[in-house]
């Protein structure tokens, strides 16, 4: 994948921008954290039903996967 988004076209510049490269980047990271919160999900309210106690610390490991794209989006609105 990576000799791909570096070949460069006739004109000499990249098939990828840099914008693209960015929004890719996104993308990857919001499809990895929608896996990781799968798991995540699913064991938290497995704690919450055996345990009210739980149900903070089950939303907050629940939302941290999802900061990674919140700062990837933070990311590309920062770029030039």
């Amino acid at each position: 994948m990576v000799d791909v988004a570096l070949q460069t076209e006739e004109n000499g510049g990249p098939v990828l921008s840099d914008h693209g490269a960015a929004a890719l980047g996104v993308g990857l990271a919001a499809l990895a954290a929608g896996y990781a919160e799968r798991g995540i999900g699913a064991a938290s309210v497995g704690a919450i039903a055996e345990d009210r106690d739980m149900f903070v610390p089950g939303i907050v490991m629940t939302v941290l996967p999802e900061t990674l794209v919140i700062f990837g989006i933070v990311v590309i609105f920062l770029m030039p």
